[in-house]
Parts: C-alpha cells; structure tokens; sequence
C-alpha cells in the first residue's frame, strides 16, 4: 500500500466515493439477508442483529483501513475516500441503528433498548482498537 494504484488515481474523488459506497451499501444489504435465512424472520426483527454486526465489523475494517494508512502513507487519501468514506460509509449505518434504538423503545424494550446501545458502542470501540493494535503488531 505505498503507493496509489493508477487506476484508483485516475477517477475522480467523488465517483471513487459513490462507487466504493454502492459497495458498502450492497453488503449490508446482504448481511441483513444472510441473518434473515439464518436465524428466520421473527428472530432477525426482534433484535437488529445485522445491524449490530455491520457495525462492529465495519468498526473494525476502519481500525485497520486507519492504522494501515496511517502506517504506509502514500496514497492513503484516494485509499480513504474509497474504502473508508466510500465502502465502509455505505456499510456501516449509524441511522439505522439509531432507528432500531428507537423502534426497541417504542416497542417498550428499555431493556433491550439499552443492552444494543452498551454493545454496540462498547464491542465497536473495541474492535476498532483491536484493528488499530493488529496493524501495529502485524503490518
């Protein structure tokens, strides 16, 4: 990653920006899918499970993307607008998740309400430190 790939350098920022999000946007879009066949319908909307796991996942794609770039330099902005505002932009869904929040709420679920919340922030936080600290033992 020492330097900008040619033909990432040679498309605009703000396509290399929709492109990379229409990415980000189909794999959430999947991983709600997968999570939906997996576990069936009545438990996928009970708790917004994909939505939890895109958001530690994404967190933790950022910690490397981040210490990765920040480690190798060169070429990291068009890197950053593709893969970081781009795909994991498109991915991760801080509204979605703020939406869930508020349906759980609705719904009565305090409880459960607060406990998505607390793991959300807590396992997302973690593993985005988790992947800053893999790039400095690993790359």
């Amino acid at each position: 990653m020492t330097a900008t790939p040619p033909l990432l350098a040679s498309v605009p920022p703000g396509l290399a920006v929709a492109a990379g999000g229409a990415l980000g946007a189909w794999l959430r879009y999947q991983t709600g899918r997968v999570f939906l066949a997996a576990i069936g319908p009545v438990a996928a909307s009970a708790f917004p499970w994909a939505t939890l796991t895109v958001n530690v996942l994404g967190s933790a794609a950022m910690g490397l993307l981040v210490g990765l770039l920040a480690r190798h330099g060169a070429g990291g902005e068009h890197l950053r607008l593709l893969l970081g505002v781009g795909v994991l932009g498109g991915y991760t869904t801080f509204s979605s998740f703020a939406l869930e929040f508020a349906v759980l709420v609705e719904r009565g679920a305090l409880g459960l309400a607060a406990g998505y919340v607390a793991v959300s922030l807590i396992a997302g936080f973690a593993a985005l430190f988790g992947g800053l600290w893999l790039t400095r033992v690993v790359a």
